[in-house]
């Protein structure tokens, strides 16, 4: 599995709202591309900082979305949102314990 990586810095008043952009608008894009294996939303309140992270099920269905342009019109979807900083990164997921195992 992969995983894509996002940092952005957000006004800290506007991090609910971007959060409900990618609940709402990212996510259900994401369910229709090939080899999507689910996503978080990390926030930072007070430092303004959202990392939003999708996992993929290999590079090359990660990769995949880039190459279709796909993660570019995700990213217009936060235009305005964020105000400095975008780093992409992404990682190979090498050990996952499954969620369904924790309570939330």
């Amino acid at each position: 599995m992969h995983a894509r990586m996002l940092r952005m810095q957000v006004r800290p008043e506007r991090i609910d709202e971007a959060a409900k952009v990618f609940a709402e608008k990212v996510i259900p894009g994401c369910r229709d591309q090939p080899g999507y294996r689910g996503a978080y939303f990390l926030v930072e309140r007070d430092l303004g900082e959202c990392v939003p992270v999708t996992l993929w099920q290999t590079e090359a269905d990660m990769l995949a979305t880039e190459e279709n342009r796909f993660f570019q019109d995700q990213l217009m979807k936060f235009l305005g949102l964020f105000h400095h900083g975008l780093f992409r990164e992404a990682f190979e997921v090498a050990i996952v314990d499954p969620p369904s195992s924790h309570p939330v």
